[in-house]
């Protein structure tokens, strides 16, 4: 997005709370690849994604610093509850600080390591939302995992789908990440199960309904 643009829109949006902008500065100082953290302009719409679809228990796959996180928490009702995976065991102490630097930090519970052993024990329809946001290389993975786990008329959003443009190359210019990209968009859009929309916003965004 042209910067000009960007800098309009976050001009004449909710302005991002300051929790949220302490944690975003924090990420770009001390963690790497901090370009991954949502952001201002996302995180609103994930806020307001959330408090349209009123999730009683959503999941997250990829916390990082938690910032989306806790966006999905800001939207979500006093009882509702949000589940978040991340891989990475090194940033367990970061995400547990910002969660509790947030209002909305006690909505969250963080787990550690793949989701894949948890999940395949969970009741089946039993979330309302699920935000996908880890590795690209996993994402078909991801979706059939939690698949099952959705609801009839809940959500799936999945986060990095344009991939910085580059998911219109060539297939033989392709990188790895983006052929897995390439190849989830292409499942979803054949799924019969599902309706499926793409907001081209920063990396691109995929809004999932099951039906």
């Amino acid at each position: 997005m042209d910067f000009s643009l960007e800098t309009y829109i976050r001009g004449h949006i909710d302005d991002e709370p300051e929790w949220l902008r302490r944690l975003d500065r924090a990420t770009n100082i001390h963690l790497l690849n901090g370009r991954m953290c949502s952001g201002h302009i996302q995180g609103r719409l994930l806020k307001m994604l959330v408090g349209m679809i009123r999730p009683g228990r959503a999941l997250e796959i990829g916390t990082f610093s938690g910032y989306s996180a806790l966006c999905i928490a800001e939207g979500m009702e006093e009882g509702a509850r949000l589940d978040t995976f991340e891989i990475d065991d090194e940033l367990e102490d970061f995400i547990l600080e910002a969660f509790r630097s947030s209002p909305h930090g006690s909505k969250i519970r963080l787990y550690i390591g793949d989701p894949a052993s948890e999940l395949t024990a969970w009741e089946p329809e039993s979330l309302d939302l699920v935000f996908i946001d880890a590795d690209k290389r996993e994402y078909r993975r991801y979706y059939s995992l939690v698949f099952p786990l959705v609801r009839k008329g809940g959500y799936i959003i999945a986060d990095n789908t344009l991939w910085d443009g580059h998911v219109t190359e060539a297939p033989d210019r392709q990188a790895p990440q983006t052929r897995e990209i390439v190849a989830f968009n292409r499942m979803v859009k054949e799924d019969p199960r599902v309706e499926v929309v793409i907001i081209p916003l920063r990396d691109g965004l995929t809004i999932i309904r099951k039906i």
